[in-house]
């Protein structure tokens, strides 16, 4: 069997059975791969060469951003490095190819702190202010759901896949498993936080029982990421916010604050689940206020007194 399509097919069955990936990371793997194989001009693997690559990765580089080109590329990259692997092809294109290129360096974007502080007050302002039990229900799983978004640095694909037990009150520890299906635990260190999702939980507890999903709908449903972000833009126009806030924005406003209160950059590292060091650095770009106030009150120009005699 030498055939792309049927190939691809067994390789998409061997990620989701052998390697477990996540239904995320496979739904690209299989728009990646698909996308590949319909531009080639042959469907054997044998034809692909190096030059069928080049070819096919200047034409990525003309309709995508070099991220998306990169990460494409990857899942192409391990598509060939499996067929090695079960020995259905005797050489790597990829092997007799140098793939480098520049990727802009784009830096996080953070929701200023009295935003942050604004957008969380509007969501408990709507919630004692609630016309119906159904929107007063509402509001306080909403905010939960942003307070542990803030807390913790969570991603939303990993809130939005807590089960119950993940998150024990008790101890006040979230159990999150990451990308690559790593685990990690984050504590929940706000007295205020701990309070609402306590109180969220006693009283979504019919509804999260349904789903097994710690985040729920009244109608008993997981909640999804589109509901939380569908949540957010409501909540920002009723704050009156122009910023447009997305749900990782919380992520990288979390990362960037402890990076400005002096917290060591491992910590934070082990906390958001980076696998490198070097995924974690790009908050000391943004880390520009802290950078501000020490060249403000340590740097030694501050004391010198000149033209004073």
């Amino acid at each position: 069997m030498n055939n792309l399509p049927e190939l691809i097919q067994k390789y998409m069955e061997y990620c989701a059975e052998q390697k477990r990936l996540d239904e995320k990371t496979l739904k690209a793997y299989q728009i990646d791969l698909s996308q590949f194989c319909e531009q080639l001009p042959s469907q054997e693997v044998c034809d692909i060469t190096p030059d069928t690559l080049e070819a096919y990765i200047a034409r990525l580089h003309k309709t995508y951003k070099p991220k998306t080109v990169k990460r494409k590329i990857a899942s192409i990259k391990a598509l060939f490095h499996y067929f090695q692997y079960k020995d259905l092809i005797d050489v790597n294109p990829f092997s007799k190819i140098q793939i480098k290129f520049r990727e802009p360096v784009l830096l996080p974007k953070t929701i200023p702190l009295h935003t942050v502080e604004r957008f969380l007050s509007t969501i408990y302002h709507c919630r004692t202010n609630a016309k119906t039990a159904y929107q007063r229900k509402n509001a306080l799983r909403d905010a939960a759901v942003i307070e542990l978004l803030f807390a913790t640095g969570i991603r939303i694909s990993e809130l939005c896949s807590l089960k119950p037990d993940d998150v024990n009150l008790y101890d006040r520890s979230i159990l999150i498993y990451g990308k690559g299906s790593k685990e990690r635990k984050v504590q929940i260190g706000n007295d205020a936080v701990a309070a609402i999702l306590s109180e969220y939980r006693s009283c979504f507890l019919p509804e999260i029982q349904a789903c097994n999903r710690f985040f729920a709908n009244q109608n008993g449903t997981a909640l999804s990421d589109q509901t939380v972000r569908r949540m957010i833009s409501r909540y920002a126009s009723l704050a009156g916010i122009d910023l447009h806030i997305t749900p990782h924005m919380f992520r990288h406003t979390f990362a960037t604050s402890l990076l400005e209160a002096d917290v060591d950059i491992r910590y934070i590292q082990e906390i958001l689940g980076h696998s490198s060091i070097n995924i974690t650095e790009i908050y000391t770009h943004v880390a520009m206020a802290k950078q501000r106030d020490i060249l403000t009150t340590k740097h030694p120009r501050k004391d010198f007194r000149i033209g004073e005699g």
